[in-house]
């Protein structure tokens, strides 16, 4: 038995004490890293290879992508309370890889066009929509609940240390090769996740109970977030920024090459600047034991204002800098929402209530990216990039003021906190 408390560093990563989540965690900075170099890559192919520098076309790209949360996360839930987490999880990491290759193929074949192009982000997307609930909900059962905010900050920090090289890799191979093997890579990636699923060892998993098949499921999920007014907050807040403040790959690619007029390279660098601030937000997430809203409204705020001082910055050199602080207020931001949803719903729901913060969080996209695709395009890149910190930033002042107006939602909250625990711990 532990007889002194967790010092900083052993904070940070105690998640990584229990096997599973080690192997877990392997496999899934394998396909971050991938993920993240077809990212900068499609940008890339789109806005300078399929169209002359448009801006509303990597949009639309994005947006189709994001399009299958929004649509179909509600019912990605249920199946995530449904059925086996691994189970689904086999199902989507395939989907996902097979689009992957799909693209690769048509790009270094010189078969490439836009239309197919949005087709296989569109089926990515499909995957993503029923993959990112599931594999948010695994996190529970693979640790104890002590260890959940650990899981959450070590799983940003794995996505943040893709999201730092990969860009920067992908720019490198693009500079050499075009950008077919960045989508030919995160195609293998996943291969990496699926081998850690197949290892997992379930005798020390810790699953929730299979919410049994009945009709309004989906509704059912709907009305626990509207019956709790602090998870209503942090979706309202969650759709703001992410709506208009979370299209990195977008805005940097306009800023690189409209407001700084550079190339793949540089594009590569900013995607890795953001990650550097990222890195250092998740490793500042994991050591929390709680999530606090005062944490969430603050990091919005936080968001808000740097990204529009960024949007300023007459230099490459200080809008690169400038992204460091931005990255660690945004993850500080989203790990807070991502634990607060996965420490305070009812074990039961838990995958639906994920499912519609990926919706939130994700699926928004559809509706940000063309707009501020077409703002970069149409106005400047400038004006895209503060678009986002003018809207964040006032979303963060509305939260506050709300929060001051009804402060018996902090108290509802430390009150969920305490009853999703309950049954976590007769679970396990």
């Amino acid at each position: 038995m532990r007889t002194r408390p967790f010092s900083a560093a052993e904070s940070r990563f105690r998640a990584l004490s229990n096997p599973n989540y080690r192997l877990w965690m392997g496999g899934v900075l394998v396909s971050f890293l991938g993920t993240w170099m077809q990212r900068t890559a499609q940008d890339w192919l789109v806005l300078t290879v399929l169209t002359h520098h448009s801006g509303f076309a990597v949009g639309v790209t994005t947006a189709l992508q994001y399009l299958p949360p929004l649509l179909l996360s509600a019912h990605a839930g249920v199946l995530a309370d449904r059925l086996p987490k691994r189970t689904v999880l086999y199902f989507t990491q395939s989907v996902m890889g097979l689009s992957a290759l799909a693209t690769g193929l048509l790009v270094v074949t010189g078969e490439a066009r836009l239309w197919n192009v949005f087709l296989c982000a569109f089926a990515l997307g499909v995957g993503a929509a029923f993959d990112k609930p599931t594999r948010l909900a695994l996190v529970s059962e693979l640790v104890p609940r002590e260890h959940v905010l650990s899981a959450v900050g070590m799983n940003t920090t794995c996505a943040n240390l893709a999201r730092l090289i990969g860009p920067a890799l992908t720019g490198l191979v693009i500079a050499a090769w075009g950008t077919g093997p960045a989508f030919l890579a995160n195609a293998a990636s996943f291969a990496a996740t699926i081998v850690a699923l197949a290892r997992l060892d379930t005798s020390t998993m810790r699953p929730v109970p299979i919410a049994p098949k009945k009709r309004g499921q989906v509704v059912e999920g709907f009305r626990y977030v509207g019956s709790r007014p602090d998870l209503v907050l942090a979706f309202c807040l969650t759709g703001v920024v992410a709506t208009f403040g979370l299209n990195y790959q977008l805005t940097n690619a306009l800023m690189a090459t409209g407001a700084f007029h550079r190339g793949a390279a540089s594009y590569g660098v900013l995607g890795s600047m953001i990650a550097i601030g990222s890195l250092g937000g998740a490793l500042t997430s994991a050591r929390r034991d709680r999530p606090r809203l005062a944490v969430l409204i603050t990091a919005a705020l936080a968001f808000g204002g740097i990204t529009l001082i960024s949007a300023l910055a007459p230099s490459y050199l200080l809008f690169a800098v400038l992204l460091i602080p931005t990255g660690l207020a945004s993850i500080t931001f989203l790990n807070t929402a991502n634990g607060l949803i996965q420490l305070s719903t009812a074990p039961h729901l838990r995958g639906r209530v994920l499912a519609l913060y990926v919706a939130v969080k994700d699926g928004t996209n559809p509706i940000g990216a063309p707009i501020v695709g077409w703002i970069g395009t149409a106005v400047g890149a400038r004006a895209a990039v503060g678009l986002g910190g003018v809207l964040a930033a006032a979303a963060g002042v509305a939260a506050l003021a709300a929060l001051r107006l009804r402060p018996h939602v902090e108290e509802e909250f430390q009150n969920a906190l305490a009853m999703a625990a309950e049954p976590s711990e007769t679970t396990s």
